[in-house]
């Protein structure tokens, strides 16, 4: 977290024996990465101007949705590709693509979750591109996959499409969300990182809402609250995580909940309609507007976990960022709900590699 030295130990490896020092050192070690991990709040902080931002070309990427390539779809101002995430009480580790591939050669990273994960493999795709850009990557994208390899460095990233996580089926009733159902889970297992996600997909109401039914055992329901079927579903991966996950081979993630900028209201401008204009960050470590229903359900699930799994807790930082957004540069629509990449989804895989390389 942040760079402090450690503490000089050869005033005691002088006076312990070395059978002593064998045993207790590991712990010790263990213990101090612990304490590092939680003096610091990674995700408390504000969005400070550096010109060595943006960390890559986003016209240079290949890997980018059209609707998310915001230069290339004519957006002028660039300062919000200026900002960085700087926590309140330490630092972020710089980010190193090569770094990443070498420490982890051989290793395998799965992003899966609905388009906001998607938004974050696109981002670290693109980071690990500009890293080695002579690299002689593979690609391969389907409707709902997209994985990306290095084969010198034997490293793998995927992301896989399933913004429910559990089984969204389409029967003679119509379409029902089976909030205790699990089928597609085995592309999961193998993995040694896992960053999952979900939550957008369970607050569409209306036209939006891609589903007809909730489904629990045998018990079907025309209605629920929203929220309630959002944890009964998240208690579901959550339990096939601890049933499943040995955290000594798979490391587990999950991505926190994105904000979205469609009121002005919600930052304190209610003349402003959404997102479409804004050209700078909030300034400092608050946000005005309200909390989202569903962070109180993933922390409470991830809370009851037995296995253990990191919150990449974004929601502060992405509410700061009402500027980062595709606005009208979104390919045709006004989009105040997903990313610009190159932009702030960069800082979560800089938060993410930050974790990496403390664990």
């Amino acid at each position: 977290m942040s760079a402090k030295t450690r503490t000089s130990c050869s005033c005691w490896f002088s006076c312990l024996s070395l059978n002593f020092i064998l045993v207790f050192f590991p712990l010790i070690t263990l213990s101090y990465e612990h304490q590092q991990l939680t003096s610091c709040n990674l995700f408390e902080g504000s969005w400070i101007f550096d010109d060595f931002y943006p960390l890559y070309d986003s016209l240079q990427c290949p890997f980018i949705d059209p609707g998310l390539n915001c230069l290339k779809n004519g957006r002028i101002d660039q300062d919000f590709l200026k900002y960085r995430w700087q926590p309140t009480d330490c630092d972020l580790s710089r980010f190193n693509g090569e770094d990443l591939l070498q420490k982890f050669r051989g290793k395998s990273f799965m992003f899966v979750g609905d388009s906001l994960s998607n938004n974050q493999w696109q981002s670290l795709a693109c980071m690990l591109h500009a890293a080695v850009p002579n690299s002689n990557y593979t690609f391969d994208r389907t409707r709902n996959r997209s994985v990306l390899s290095f084969p010198e460095f034997e490293f793998t990233v995927t992301f896989l499409k399933n913004g429910f996580l559990v089984d969204l089926v389409i029967e003679e009733a119509g379409r029902v969300l089976k909030l205790d159902s699990l089928s597609r889970s085995d592309q999961w297992k193998g993995v040694d990182f896992l960053i999952f996600n979900s939550y957008h997909w369970w607050i569409h109401t209306g036209s939006l809402q891609t589903w007809d039914y909730f489904q629990v055992g045998d018990k079907i329901y025309k209605e629920m609250d929203h929220m309630e079927a959002y944890k009964i579903a998240l208690t579901t991966w959550a339990n096939w995580v601890d049933s499943n996950i040995d955290p000594a081979v798979t490391k587990v993630f999950f991505q926190g909940i994105s904000a979205v900028h469609y009121h002005g209201k919600d930052w304190d401008e209610p003349m402003v309609q959404d997102c479409r204009g804004q050209t700078k960050p909030i300034e400092g470590s608050n946000y005005p507007g309200d909390r989202y229903l569903g962070e109180a359900v993933v922390k409470n699930v991830l809370s009851n976990m037995t296995k253990p799994v990191y919150l990449l807790d974004i929601t502060l930082l992405t509410q700061l960022r009402k500027d980062g957004h595709p606005s009208r540069y979104a390919n045709g629509e006004t989009d105040c709900s997903h990313w610009c990449v190159a932009g702030v989804t960069d800082a979560w895989n800089e938060l993410l590699y930050t974790i990496l390389l403390q664990k």
